[in-house]
């Protein structure tokens, strides 16, 4: 047996001494190089040579490993997880995490490879999770024949007159003396936020989006070229007893002048008359139009209680913290707000998002009643309001009903043009749970024109967002510019090569070099079984039965033991791999698994799911009448172009009558549903 390299050995025995010590969080570089019975300094020489990473660095990474094992596969706190890998504050467990990741723990799911129903989201309303979204639509989203089941647009993208007005809204400053006041200066910010984005004549950028500029050095035009606006609004205020002073500017960011300011000293009590003059000052000041319905929007109270007011307000950070432990901290917070007034929309609005959040990764839903309870009440105090809408979406959501959610999403959008979150929940959605590529797309090109991300991993992940969408609808080109900046930014991105290998198949055709490339990747990470049965399908499309069955044989076995239900629409490749290699018993129960796919289908692609069936059966006629059924449907995956008519169990249908006849039809349905697709973006200013 061949011994391991000396870098390698040196790494394992590393990272088994950590792992013994995994709890301690005092256990750090000095400690590691005693345990080895090395010096400190030939320790970092070391680790730096054999991981390219710092001793200490390499520590936090296993413990991070570790910490993210933790979370997908038990019901342990993001604090209990914390401390059992070593770490002695939670909030700096978060923020490693999240830079190691690029999002943060509380978003991580349990069992992540079991499919499942739930759609990834905004985190509370705002912040995308991107990587989470990744996983989901690359491992989890695939069809019939689908592989793989979204960087502001670029700088020749053609716009409509009204993206001149962009605007982003800064962090307001805390003029007061006690810090305690931050909340309600925040809160200032996000109702001055709230309100222009219910201007659909506005592109306002996402509170995330601006969030990492609360204490930056930049200037205005660094950060307005960062978001890609034209104007910036920033604010100060402070609040002395009952009296709220607000200092607000909007700046043209190209000439970096002031075009609008006011300063203004009021009660509390008239906070409100504040916030909706100052939205209506901005928007007269860059002549945005506002129609009659938007300013009624604009000009509803909340709430008539300041004291309610003030406990929603206080509850705003914990809520945003996008942590378990900051829900449990806001819904008593919202609860005092109710007991003040028990007609407060908003508030029953975001408890029904925060129990939607706690359960969002529980087998076990604990919350399914209450979410629908405090969303029929926030739509029972105000039918109009934004967040109620997305809180009935999500409780649809909840219990799987996609189609019921769609229509609350989509009138949210309505009221509030501007909602990244909403944008983005249904960007989600088209592209897993009701499979449509052209609303998939458009609604990623609109989502990334709101939302920023704050870190280059996370805009790694909104590029891969990106690329997807435009590959799955045939934008070739579109798609590898995007997967390049995403790979740039985040070479470590674990899904960005994999997706590039299809898009370069997508150009070139060259399937052996895509097998190349998935391999390459399956060796970095051999327990990837989103890549373990592509390569084995890959090897399927070419007929190397024994080749296939290599890897389709490890993958099938963990799919058994593990009890997962994951590609159950591949389950015919393997079927017909193990027949053609003997192994009859396990075919039959791998086609009469497909077989009872195809039955609970319900997707665009259940017709062309049923044809290989029947192909595989032998029942010609009745695959070319599936196949015909398919070739009316609209906006389907490009890789049902690419790679349909490669599958060796439709070989023997290939000379029946009908069958080029009935795939043309189907070639030609896609092309004409991008060239539609293609003329509308470019008319709304997208593509």
């Amino acid at each position: 047996m061949l011994d391991k390299p000396k870098g390698q050995k040196f790494t394992d025995e590393a990272k088994e001494i950590i792992l013994e010590h995994l709890s301690d969080e005092h256990f750090g570089v000095s400690e590691l190089a005693n345990t080895m019975h090395m010096s400190r300094s030939s320790l970092l020489r070391k680790c730096k040579k054999q991981t390219g990473l710092s001793a200490s660095q390499f520590i936090r990474q296993i413990r991070l490993e570790e910490a993210m094992e933790l979370l997908q596969e038990s019901d342990l706190t993001v604090s209990e997880v914390s401390y059992r890998v070593g770490f002695g504050s939670t909030s700096y467990f978060i923020k490693c995490f999240r830079e190691h990741y690029g999002h943060p723990p509380g978003e991580v799911g349990k069992n992540d490879l079991e499919t499942t129903q739930e759609e990834p989201t905004a985190s509370f309303l705002n912040k995308y999770i991107w990587a989470l979204l990744a996983f989901t639509i690359l491992i989890l989203g695939g069809i019939a024949y689908v592989l793989i089941p979204s960087s502001p647009p670029a700088a020749n993208t053609t716009q409509k007159s009204g993206v001149e007005k962009s605007i982003a809204v800064l962090p307001f400053k805390n003029e007061s003396s006690d810090s305690t006041n931050l909340y309600f200066v925040n809160g200032l910010m996000e109702a001055s936020l709230g309100n222009l984005q219910k201007i659909e004549d506005l592109r306002v950028i996402s509170r995330t989006s601006v969030e990492k500029y609360r204490n930056s050095n930049q200037n205005i035009g660094e950060i307005a070229s960062e978001l890609d606006v034209n104007y910036i609004v920033e604010g100060s205020g402070q609040k002395v007893g009952d009296q709220v002073m607000l200092n607000i500017q909007l700046i043209d960011a190209a000439t970096d002048t002031r075009i609008w300011g006011e300063q203004y000293t009021h009660q509390v009590v008239d906070i409100f008359a504040v916030q909706n003059e100052v939205a209506k000052k901005i928007a007269d000041a860059i002549e945005a139009k506002v129609t009659p319905s938007e300013l009624e929007q604009i000009d509803k109270k909340p709430t008539d209680n300041l004291a309610a007011y003030d406990y929603y307000l206080k509850a705003q950070e914990p809520f945003n913290r996008e942590t378990e432990e900051g829900l449990l901290e806001a819904i008593p917070l919202f609860e005092k707000a109710i007991e003040e007034d028990p007609e407060f929309a908003l508030v029953y609005a975001d408890l029904a998002i925060a129990y939607y959040y706690l359960d969002l990764y529980k087998k076990e839903k604990q919350y399914t009643e209450t979410i629908n309870v405090y969303a029929d009440k926030a739509l029972l105090h105000d039918s109009k309001l934004t967040e109620s809408l997305i809180a009935k979406a999500l409780y649809y959501m909840h219990i799987g009903d996609y189609r019921l959610a769609v229509p609350h999403l989509e009138k949210a959008l309505e009221y509030n043009p501007n909602s990244s979150g909403v944008v983005n929940m249904l960007s989600s959605i088209y592209s897993n749970a009701l499979p449509d590529t052209g609303k998939y797309l458009e609604y990623a090109l609109k989502g990334i024109q709101l939302d920023v991300a704050d870190n280059d991993t996370a805009k790694s992940y909104i590029y891969l967002h990106l690329s997807n969408a435009l590959i799955q609808s045939g934008f070739t080109d579109e798609a590898l510019e995007y997967i390049n900046k995403s790979i740039e930014l985040f070479p470590q991105n674990p899904y960005a090569t994999y997706l590039k290998a299809y898009i370069r198949y997508a150009k070139n055709k060259d399937i052996k070099q895509t097998l190349s490339a998935l391999k390459q990747e399956l060796r970095k990470d051999s327990t990837r079984l989103d890549i373990l049965q592509e390569v084995a399908k890959l090897h399927y499309f070419q007929k190397e039965f024994d080749s296939a069955y290599h890897y389709y044989k490890p993958f099938n076995e963990i799919k058994k033991i593990k009890g997962l239900n994951i590609y159950p629409q591949e389950d015919i490749k393997l079927g017909y791999t193990y027949e053609k290699m003997g192994f009859q018993e396990e075919a039959d129960r791998l086609i009469a698994s497909y077989a009872q796919y195809c039955e609970n289908d319900q997707s665009i692609y259940q017709p062309a799911s049923m044809a290989v069936l029947y192909a595989y059966e032998g029942k010609y006629a009745e695959a070319i009448e599936e196949y015909e059924k398919f070739a009316s449907k609209n906006h389907f995956q490009y890789w049902m172009i690419l790679f349909m008519t490669m599958d060796p169990a439709l070989d023997s249908l290939k000379s029946y009558l009908g069958y080029n006849e009935v795939i043309q039809k189907i070639e030609n349905r896609f092309w004409e549903n991008h060239n539609r697709l293609e003329e509308t973006l470019k008319e709304k200013g997208l593509l």
